[in-house]
């Protein structure tokens, strides 16, 4: 049977950034959902539009040229599909407990794409939502925005009421099936560019991201393919892969390939125009700019065979991958990842006990994860590449190979003395235990560790250890090269057992062209 194919345009879409044309997009695909599947076009022009309700068989197709705008429900005549009722709200914020408060959004659809290569525009989005209404809060925000004021956590936290009417994400997709994105662009996207919750057989290529809060979120899903996508936050997180109770389970998120795509912090916009501004330095959260891929916060459901590989990271946190809410993290692999200007640590793999969620939510795992082939140049001096488990709870079993890590250096002496409490249900963030004891990998409560061919260098001299491992079992370090200063030991090691360690070598600072010698 032929398919469908038709213009929104027939329907009575002006597409002149004036009038709405929400209900003639909306009518074009319940025709084409009718017809058994088909294409939805939107050719060149700007279309304005409240909440665009996406079918099974429906194809959404931007073309060149084409400007889909989220209207705002301040200056228009309208207003969002309002957030439906969910009795798993509980545990994880406004955003993530709904989907259809978006501009476009499709629940429980199966086989349907939304492509380029026009952009989507969303001028008219919020960004803003409650946080859970967990009432224990413990670890809810991160220890970075302990000096906010009430008011300016009122603003990142709105009330629920200051929600209705609005939208607060681009894509919003919950229980979907066999589903495409391709090749479009998405401008300040609201709290979610993309949100794909509980979705199976998930592909996402060729995106190009600029947004003012979360890229893409990929929570509950399972195979999920994530191709040469480019995403700048710098509000908050480019690519995350989460597991919440938002579905009303604690469902893993497995079977995701994230390869060829690059994250990045720079200023709103200017990935899209080219320009690469640095004017923001600081996230809402008060940390240095963010833009990175990560695993985590919301891990009730755990993370189960994760493949990253071939992505750049550009002005930008580093990678994270973090349960603190009883999931487990494993069998995880990294390969030929390179990161330049990196805005807190380069690598930060945290087990923790916030334990968000129903009574009788216990502590999670990591455990086999490999790393290979990743360089960070330019690393914040503060806060070393970090694996940090729990003294009940280790990390297990985590290699990295093929590592080359060079810090901007320059790190306070007395930093060397510090050892940070446990902190075990506070959010993860690599600046919640302060500047680190060593500069450049910091390793506390892990059994199996194995170091292969690593390098950690300075542009600057640091006087903490480059290595500092406590409460660690069966580690093997082998081909270290290392910078230190004189009257500092490169390899600090307490309460370490099974310890196999060849000396390192030692090498000078690194060259500031972006080289090492």
């Amino acid at each position: 049977m032929k398919q469908a194919a038709l213009d929104v345009r027939a329907f009575g879409a002006r597409g002149d950034g004036v009038a709405l044309d929400t209900d003639a997009i909306n009518a074009a695909i319940v025709v084409v959902h009718a017809a058994g599947g088909g294409e939805v076009r939107l050719p060149a022009g700007r279309y304005l539009s409240f909440s665009i309700r996406l079918l099974s068989g429906v194809t959404l197709r931007l073309e060149e040229g084409c400007v889909l705008e989220a209207a705002d429900p301040v200056r228009h005549a309208g207003a969002y599909d309002p957030a439906e009722p969910n009795p798993f709200d509980l545990y994880q914020d406004f955003g993530h407990s709904h989907w259809r408060n978006s501009l476009i959004w499709a629940d429980d659809v199966e086989d349907a794409a939304i492509l380029g290569p026009g952009l989507i525009d969303g001028l008219g989005l919020t960004r803003e939502g409650p946080g859970s209404r967990w009432t224990r809060q413990v670890g809810e925000f991160p220890l970075s925005m302990a000096n906010l004021q009430p008011e300016e956590l009122a603003i990142l936290s709105p009330n629920l009421e200051a929600m209705i009417g609005q939208g607060n994400k681009a894509i919003a997709l919950k229980n979907a099936r066999r589903i495409t994105l391709d090749g479009f662009t998405v401008f300040r996207g609201g709290h979610f560019a993309v949100l794909a919750t509980g979705c199976d057989d998930l592909t996402i290529t060729g995106l190009s991201i600029d947004t003012n809060r979360d890229g893409i979120d990929i929570d509950a899903c399972r195979d999920v393919r994530v191709t040469g996508c480019r995403v700048n936050t710098p509000n908050d997180d480019a690519i995350v892969l989460k597991s919440s109770l938002a579905l009303g389970a604690a469902r893993a998120t497995e079977r995701v390939e994230i390869t060829g795509c690059q994250v990045s912090g720079y200023d709103l916009g200017t990935m899209l125009d080219g320009t690469l501004g640095r004017t923001q330095q600081l996230a809402p959260d008060q940390d240095r700019v963010t833009g990175r891929i990560k695993l985590g916060t919301e891990s009730n459901g755990g993370f189960r065979h994760i493949t990253i590989s071939d992505c750049v990271f550009n002005r930008s946190r580093g990678l994270a991958l973090e349960t603190v809410d009883g999931g487990v993290i494993e069998d995880i692999s990294i390969n030929n990842v390179v990161m330049r200007e990196v805005t807190t640590a380069p690598l930060f793999l945290r087990l923790g006990n916030r334990r968000r969620g129903p009574d009788g939510t216990g502590r999670g795992a990591i455990r086999r994860i490999e790393v290979r082939n990743l360089t960070a140049w330019d690393i914040h001096p503060d806060y070393a590449a970090t694996i940090a488990g729990l003294a009940d709870d280790p990390i297990e079993d985590v290699t990295l190979t093929d590592v080359c890590l060079v810090y901007a250096g320059g790190g306070d002496r007395a930093w060397a003395a510090h050892r940070p409490a446990e902190l075990a249900e506070a959010y993860p963030e690599p600046s919640m235990f302060g500047p680190t004891p060593a500069y450049g990998l910091w390793v506390r409560h892990v059994h199996g560790l194995r170091l292969e061919n690593i390098r950690i260098e300075t542009l600057k001299p640091d006087h903490r250890p480059p290595i500092l491992l406590q409460s660690t079992r069966r580690a093997q370090l082998n081909r270290l090269e290392l910078a230190w200063v004189e009257g500092t030991e490169p390899i600090v090691a307490e309460k370490v057992t099974a310890l196999v360690a060849a000396p390192p070598r030692r090498v000078g600072l690194a060259m500031a062209h972006g080289g090492s010698r």
